[in-house]
């Protein structure tokens, strides 16, 4: 604990457990604790290294990030959250009346002792951050406290991520939360996108795409092994640093320069805007003689729709749009 106290409304499970000192991987969790299981319960996640045997649907969820969010409201779990934060920006319109039915505890990333006053029995994080050790919210001190955590597994792939991955995802919360009926029904929704803009794009030529995330001395863009590089394939794209084994990663300017991007992706977020992104690009010395810079070819995703989740189809056919207008209204 980062702390010697916390604060009165811990649930009394989380304080019998931190009062009895029980390591955590022999801690029983919030939904796998003794008792009779629910209908099609228990069920076992094996999670980003953790695994969980969960003997009924969480009741006290928390969600942290904005992918993680909304991949829970797409499954109509909204009653079973307590808590959520950490967006990046506003949630789909279709998910709005769900979100505002649960209570947001932080802006960014609560402490751990502001979790626990939220009495959870579940932590669904979309990014790794979610569970900060130097923090105080490792996973291992969310076991130890009886609650039961899943990680995005984006965070930690076994190979590189794809629209595979995006089912995966979604079928394991369903089955968490006891509904595998509405992740078939999501997911026949986000493919129903995904088959679309696969049909309209038929025999196009690949646009050679630089993802431009940020940096000045270097630029941090898209590689091979996230669900980016599997965006760009599917609008209709090439991404030039697909070499690159990781998610993301930094390369020159020099380096972008030689592989000369038809097309430039800027990705939305954060205190730095699009035009202040483009503005630097264009002014760049090393980026003179690149085609998407000469012919000024932007496009703009925002960073919630890079990231495996629901948006994930729709950011296809909003990418494949701005490559392809010909193709994709």
């Amino acid at each position: 604990m980062p702390r010697n106290h916390l604060k009165s409304l811990l649930s009394a499970c989380a304080l019998a457990v931190l009062i009895s000192g029980c390591g955590g991987g022999n801690t029983p969790s919030a939904t796998s604790s003794a008792g009779p299981s629910a209908k099609g319960f228990p069920v076992t996640i094996d999670n980003c290294g953790v695994k969980t045997t969960y003997r009924r649907p969480p009741q006290r969820a928390v969600s942290l990030n904005q992918h993680a969010t909304e991949a829970l409201l797409s499954l109509g779990v909204e009653k079973s959250m307590v808590g959520t934060g950490y967006l990046d920006d506003k949630i789909l319109p279709e998910y709005q009346a769900a979100y505002d039915s649960v209570k947001v505890i932080s802006k960014e990333y609560p402490s751990f002792e502001v979790l626990l006053e939220a009495e959870p029995d579940f932590v669904y994080g979309g990014w790794s951050s979610t569970f900060d050790e130097k923090e105080g919210r490792s996973r291992a001190a969310f076991a130890k406290a009886g609650i039961d955590t899943h990680l995005n597994t984006e965070e930690c792939p076994t190979g590189p991520v794809t629209v595979a991955s995006m089912d995966e995802e979604i079928r394991t919360l369903a089955k968490i939360f006891g509904v595998p009926e509405r992740g078939e029904e999501r997911l026949g929704k986000l493919h129903a996108t995904l088959d679309k803009v696969e049909t309209q794009l038929a025999g196009v030529t690949p646009v050679k795409l630089f993802v431009y995330d940020s940096g000045d001395k270097t630029a941090f863009t898209a590689g091979g092994k996230g669900i980016g590089n599997e965006m760009i394939r599917r609008a209709g794209g090439a991404n030039l640093f697909g070499d690159l084994d990781k998610a993301f990663g930094d390369v020159s300017f020099e380096q972008v320069a030689e592989r000369a991007p038809e097309a430039i992706v800027i990705y939305d977020y954060g205190d730095r805007s699009v035009e202040d992104k483009k503005k630097f690009l264009l002014a760049h010395p090393a980026l003179k003689d690149v085609p998407a810079i000469k012919n000024q070819r932007f496009a703009v995703l925002p960073l919630s729709s890079t990231v495996l989740g629901v948006r994930m189809p729709s950011a296809v056919e909003s990418l494949a749009k701005q490559l392809h207008p010909d193709r994709v209204r």
